[in-house]
């Protein structure tokens, strides 16, 4: 006890592993840009629900807006900041942030997408840790308000993974696994980047595609285009992380292999992997959109650019051509600017060899 915590972005990841640290008596402050969202957590404190078989609860936490932040300067400086925010907001949030952090604080990207390099260069390596929270669900409905689309994740299936950027055990990297193990199972992992990529498949796989149809996740999954789609796009991310040199784990309880095959038309391989994720979507609610989807819905921009975006940026500079991603990339944009309103047909109608 006695760290001084900083999550920056109290959204549903943020607010979720941030309500769970002050629920169990660490010295937490979120800051956040949603100003209702902050007004409601000073006189309300944050309502935690879940889908499942699990009890809600409300905790009184301190909570900034952003302008109030340099409040900071006057208190005990930040141990540990978590990076919360979506990855277009990554360089802002730690660089406000950066001036408030103790001599041997460090800044942990509790993030989608790959951040870590971009909060790097703003504290350096030395000061960037990563945590990946896996099949988590989470959304913010209403101010004040974190809701989980399923019940925890326990033995059944590790929620969090930290890890430093060189892959060693440290007790920095212990704090952190400590930290978020207040909301759900948590490990530390000496493979990072492995760990990054393989949530970035997940990702590409389903935010996207629930963006651009305007359809939850559960019903992507009943839908046999939609789901060789979303296979493809797996895929491709998965064969760009291999030729990185990226030691993958298991995406979405399956072999990256699996669902590698599967995209490129191994029929035994489809098998599996619709097994699978028709078993999984029983823990989840059906109508639990992926966070671009969520975006899309409240009129926020996506950030398509740093998941499918990324893989067809990627796979470029290894030659090899993302045509799924790219095609989703484009769709997903045309989408947020308006160009087109969300429907399936964008890709049950999309041709493609």
């Amino acid at each position: 006890m006695g760290r001084k915590i900083a999550i920056v972005g109290a959204g549903a990841v943020g607010g979720y592993a941030g309500a769970h640290m002050a629920q169990a008596g660490e010295d937490v402050t979120f800051i956040d840009p949603w100003p209702e969202h902050v007004e409601h957590m000073r006189k309300h404190g944050l309502r935690v629900t879940h889908a499942m078989d699990v009890a809600e609860f409300s905790v009184p936490v301190r909570a900034l807006h952003v302008t109030d932040a340099q409040q900071l300067a006057k208190e005990k400086p930040v141990d540990i900041a978590f990076v919360c925010m979506k990855s277009y907001d990554t360089a802002w949030a730690t660089m406000l942030i950066q001036q408030y952090l103790a001599p041997d604080g460090y800044v942990v990207s509790l993030q989608n997408c790959m951040n870590e390099e971009t909060i790097a260069g703003i504290v350096g390596w030395g000061k960037t840790l990563g945590c990946i929270a896996s099949s988590i669900t989470v959304n913010l409905p209403e101010p004040g308000h974190i809701h989980r689309d399923a019940g925890k994740g326990g033995a059944a299936h590790t929620v969090f993974r930290a890890g430093e950027v060189h892959g060693r055990i440290t007790p920095r990297a212990e704090e952190v696994c400590r930290l978020v193990g207040y909301s759900d199972s948590a490990k530390v992992t000496e493979n990072l980047w492995g760990e990054r990529w393989s949530k970035l498949v997940a990702n590409v796989m389903g935010n996207g595609l629930s963006a651009c149809t305007g359809l939850p996740g559960g019903a992507i999954l009943q839908s046999e285009p939609l789901r060789r789609f979303s296979t493809r796009l797996g895929s491709e991310a998965i064969r760009v992380g291999q030729a990185h040199g990226y030691q993958l784990e298991e995406i979405l309880h399956l072999p990256p292999d699996a669902i590698a095959r599967a995209g490129e038309g191994d029929e035994a391989a489809m098998r599996v992997c619709d097994e699978q994720r028709f078993k999984d979507s029983k823990r989840t609610s059906s109508q639990q959109r992926p966070s671009m989807g969520q975006d899309m819905q409240k009129g926020r921009r996506t950030e398509i650019e740093f998941l499918n975006g990324f893989v067809v940026r990627e796979g470029e500079k290894l030659g090899l051509s993302c045509t799924a991603n790219a095609a989703l990339t484009d769709i997903v944009k045309r989408v947020e600017r308006g160009e087109l309103s969300p429907d399936p047909r964008h890709i049950t109608e999309l041709r493609m060899n």
